[in-house]
Protein backbone atom coordinates (compact mmCIF):
# COMPACT_ATOMS: atom_id res chain seq x y z
CA UNK A 1 0.00 0.00 0.00
CA UNK A 2 1.31 3.46 -1.02
CA UNK A 3 0.43 5.18 1.89
CA UNK A 4 1.82 2.63 4.50
CA UNK A 5 4.77 3.95 6.02
CA UNK A 6 6.11 0.19 7.08
CA UNK A 7 5.66 -0.61 3.38
CA UNK A 8 7.46 2.40 2.23
CA UNK A 9 10.20 1.23 5.03
CA UNK A 10 10.58 -2.16 3.06
CA UNK A 11 10.67 -0.82 -0.12
CA UNK A 12 13.79 1.52 0.84
CA UNK A 13 11.81 4.76 0.55
CA UNK A 14 11.82 5.84 3.85
CA UNK A 15 14.39 6.14 6.16
CA UNK A 16 14.79 3.30 8.86
CA UNK A 17 17.44 1.16 11.09
CA UNK A 18 16.91 -2.02 8.77
CA UNK A 19 18.56 -5.04 11.21
CA UNK A 20 17.29 -7.86 8.73
CA UNK A 21 15.47 -8.31 5.74
CA UNK A 22 14.99 -11.00 3.23
CA UNK A 23 11.72 -11.76 0.86
CA UNK A 24 8.88 -12.25 3.21
CA UNK A 25 9.88 -10.48 6.47
CA UNK A 26 11.56 -7.33 7.85
CA UNK A 27 12.66 -6.26 10.87
CA UNK A 28 13.81 -2.59 11.68
CA UNK A 29 14.20 -0.48 14.96
CA UNK A 30 11.16 1.43 16.71
CA UNK A 31 11.47 4.85 16.12
CA UNK A 32 10.00 5.42 19.86
CA UNK A 33 11.46 2.44 21.81
CA UNK A 34 10.15 1.70 25.29
CA UNK A 35 13.26 -0.28 26.36
CA UNK A 36 16.82 -0.29 24.82
CA UNK A 37 16.10 -3.16 22.05
CA UNK A 38 12.82 -2.65 20.66
CA UNK A 39 12.36 -3.71 16.67
CA UNK A 40 9.98 -4.45 14.85
CA UNK A 41 9.57 -7.60 13.18
CA UNK A 42 7.37 -7.32 9.51
CA UNK A 43 5.99 -8.99 7.10
CA UNK A 44 6.69 -7.19 3.25
CA UNK A 45 3.39 -8.61 2.19
CA UNK A 46 1.04 -5.76 3.75
CA UNK A 47 -1.62 -7.54 5.85
CA UNK A 48 -3.45 -4.84 7.97
CA UNK A 49 -3.55 -6.65 11.49
CA UNK A 50 -3.92 -10.76 12.39
CA UNK A 51 -7.49 -9.72 11.61
CA UNK A 52 -7.06 -9.31 8.53
CA UNK A 53 -4.50 -13.28 8.50
CA UNK A 54 -5.99 -16.14 6.30
CA UNK A 55 -4.76 -19.95 6.59
CA UNK A 56 -2.39 -19.11 4.01
CA UNK A 57 -1.06 -17.35 5.86
CA UNK A 58 0.42 -19.66 8.75
CA UNK A 59 3.51 -20.15 7.84
CA UNK A 60 4.43 -16.14 7.09
CA UNK A 61 2.87 -16.03 11.49
CA UNK A 62 5.51 -18.50 12.30
CA UNK A 63 8.60 -16.86 10.41
CA UNK A 64 7.89 -13.78 11.65
CA UNK A 65 8.70 -15.52 15.33
CA UNK A 66 11.81 -17.23 14.27
CA UNK A 67 12.89 -14.40 12.85
CA UNK A 68 12.35 -12.13 16.64
CA UNK A 69 14.24 -15.16 18.03
CA UNK A 70 17.31 -14.50 15.34
CA UNK A 71 17.24 -10.67 15.90
CA UNK A 72 16.99 -11.34 19.73
CA UNK A 73 20.06 -13.31 19.43
CA UNK A 74 21.58 -10.99 17.14
CA UNK A 75 20.78 -8.11 19.72
CA UNK A 76 22.40 -10.06 22.75
CA UNK A 77 19.34 -10.50 24.92
CA UNK A 78 17.86 -14.32 23.89
CA UNK A 79 19.63 -15.10 27.13
CA UNK A 80 18.04 -12.78 29.48
CA UNK A 81 14.34 -12.78 28.16
CA UNK A 82 12.39 -10.63 25.89
CA UNK A 83 9.22 -9.34 25.22
CA UNK A 84 6.57 -10.06 21.83
CA UNK A 85 3.93 -8.38 21.55
CA UNK A 86 1.12 -7.47 18.74
CA UNK A 87 -1.47 -5.35 18.84
CA UNK A 88 -4.74 -5.38 16.99
CA UNK A 89 -7.49 -2.92 16.28
CA UNK A 90 -7.24 0.95 17.89
CA UNK A 91 -8.28 -0.12 21.42
CA UNK A 92 -4.90 -2.03 21.28
CA UNK A 93 -2.80 0.76 20.66
CA UNK A 94 -2.04 -0.68 17.14
CA UNK A 95 -1.00 2.64 15.53
CA UNK A 96 0.19 1.33 12.19
CA UNK A 97 -2.40 -0.69 10.48
CA UNK A 98 0.51 -3.23 9.19
CA UNK A 99 0.93 -6.64 11.04
CA UNK A 100 4.11 -6.30 13.13
CA UNK A 101 5.73 -7.95 15.70
CA UNK A 102 7.32 -5.64 18.71
CA UNK A 103 10.49 -7.16 19.90
CA UNK A 104 11.20 -5.64 23.18
CA UNK A 105 14.31 -6.42 25.74
CA UNK A 106 17.46 -5.53 27.22
CA UNK A 107 15.81 -4.36 30.44
CA UNK A 108 13.29 -6.19 33.02
CA UNK A 109 10.11 -6.12 31.87
CA UNK A 110 7.33 -4.91 33.99
CA UNK A 111 4.12 -6.76 34.85
CA UNK A 112 1.22 -6.45 34.76
CA UNK A 113 0.78 -5.20 31.19
CA UNK A 114 -2.24 -3.79 30.11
Amino acid sequence: MSNCIFCQIILGKSPSHMLYQDERVSAFRDIHPVAPTHVLVVPNQHIASVNDLAREDEALVGYLFTVAHQVARQEGIDGTGYRLIINTGPHSGQVVFHLHLHLIGGQRMRFPMG
